[in-house]
């Protein structure tokens, strides 16, 4: 079969796509960038994968969609962006989509949402329905399925509650800690999401999809430390404005400060399943919580996290077209370049591609440390986002408050663009080339902020830069 997908690049797309390769089919990824979809994940089964570029806030853009898709996927979400009007934008996307899609030979369009059974909804779950209605139509059958809290290796919600439960011994919390929710393994998604396929029941029929288990978030986070062995205590006050709420999710976890605005506007609100029979329609065993939390990181263990939230663009970023810094510029900017002979040039390359994350960056640790926190005190990404897997980079991954714009490591060469909130733009590149290690951070300065922040920066350099290309190259 010939499937449309939506989202290829986020974090469900990632493990839906290797899924659907696995069981055969030929499949067109839709992505705003090409180069954010790195086939190093399906390099078995590359002649089942069609690449093509699409943007569903421009319907100029959407005249590539090949006629004779079988089978789609709508996995499109602003959630994460920064922009106040992401509604507006989510309704405009999911027309587009329909428009575009009603003049192919689709049969069906799968469309995985949120749980909406309450009459009060949050503007985002609210944005998730108005979705869902604008995606119906009658040329096709569409397929719902709506899930609570998605819980696995590099989800959102996971790192959140990861973040909350390993760095707080005591937590004094929202009250809607106490609001109940239903979460999901990531792997039963991912089954509900391929065995609906082509069954004709689940057309034009919408499903919650969940556990068994109706918790607390404050009893997700407890459980979440019986797992790993941790004591914990959890206070839950009134007087926590959703403000207030939003800062102390965005200030202890890894979040953004947009995300963390969604959150706490939809924790408020209880997300219950509605019961149905498809999961044993279809086969599927649903995991508890704790085998969940056990799964995830099982994973986690085996460095083999496929996807993760953090490697998402913000509509912002992807405005910004951040592959148009592939090439670092010369004229302009403030260089600061070294080199050093390496004894073992293997080696070296190891150490580059795993730095960042819980590796950290060889020297002075923390003044990295002292860097990503002032970051998130003015709205940055700061450090906690880590990286998804520690040998392994790809472009698009986010390394802490850096983004990879290319990883190659037959040519021996990784390039960063920084993330963090700077009066101008940033490169650190690393190669080797004959035995020796190159290390160039390159700054484009914005103004005279731009130059100020160089200079006071500068002194740290010597001691930063130095410090880590000799740990880089074993010395």
């Amino acid at each position: 079969m010939k499937i449309f997908l939506t989202g290829a690049t986020g974090y469900i797309g990632k493990r839906l796509l290797i899924q659907l390769l696995e069981e055969g089919h030929h499949v067109v990824c839709s992505v705003r960038d090409r180069k954010r979809l790195s086939l190093k994940l399906y390099q078995n089964h590359l002649e089942k994968i069609q690449i093509i570029e699409n943007d569903f806030l421009d319907e100029n853009s959407l005249q590539n969609i090949p006629q004779d898709i079988d089978f789609a996927y709508y996995l499109v979400h602003s959630m994460s962006s920064g922009s106040g009007n992401f509604s507006e934008k989510e309704r405009i996307s999911a027309e587009n989509f329909r428009k575009a899609l009603e003049k192919t030979s689709v049969k069906q369009v799968v469309f995985l949402t949120g749980i909406i059974n309450e009459e009060k909804l949050s503007e985002h779950l609210q944005s998730r329905k108005n979705v869902e209605q604008a995606l119906k139509s009658e040329k096709y059958a569409l397929t719902c399925l709506r899930a609570g809290i998605i819980v696995g290796s590099g989800s959102a919600s996971f790192e959140i509650i990861r973040d909350l439960v390993e760095k707080l011994p005591i937590m004094v919390a929202p009250k809607w800690l106490k609001t109940k929710c239903q979460p999901i393994a990531i792997r039963n998604v991912i089954q509900f999401l391929t065995k609906v396929i082509g069954v004709e029941k689940t057309y034009n029929q919408n499903y919650d999809i969940a556990s068994q288990d109706v918790l607390t978030y404050k009893e997700m986070l407890l459980q979440y430390a019986e797992v790993r062995g941790l004591k914990r205590w959890i206070f839950t006050v009134p007087v926590m404005t959703p403000k207030l709420s939003s800062y102390w999710l965005y200030f202890i976890t890894s979040t953004t400060y947009s995300l963390a605005v969604n959150l706490v506007d939809s924790m408020k609100i209880d997300v219950i399943a509605r019961q149905n029979s498809l999961a044993s329609d279809l086969g599927i065993h649903l995991f508890s919580y704790k085998e969940a939390i056990n799964m995830a990181f099982d994973k986690i263990k085996q460095n083999d996290v496929l996807s993760s939230w953090y490697d998402s663009f913000t509509n912002q970023f992807h405005k910004r077209n951040v592959w148009q810094y592939l090439e670092v510029p010369e004229k302009g900017c403030f260089t600061d370049f070294r080199i050093m002979k390496v004894d073992n040039e293997e080696l070296a390359l190891e150490r580059v591609f795993s730095i960042g994350g819980k590796t950290g960056w060889y020297y002075a640790n923390f003044l990295w440390k002292i860097r990503g926190f002032l970051d998130k005190l003015i709205g940055g990404v700061g450090l906690r986002r880590g990286r998804r897997n520690q040998n392994e980079l790809e472009a698009g991954d986010s390394v802490d408050f850096w983004r990879v714009l290319y990883a190659n490591k037959e040519e021996k060469r990784l390039l960063l663009f920084a993330e963090m909130k700077v009066p101008g733009e940033a490169w650190l590149e690393f190669y080797i080339k004959n035995g020796e290690l190159y290390q160039e951070a390159t700054f484009r300065p914005l103004g005279l902020s731009g130059r100020l922040y160089w200079y006071s920066v500068l002194p740290f350099h010597g001691l930063i830069f130095n410090g880590m290309l000799r740990k880089l190259a074993g010395k």
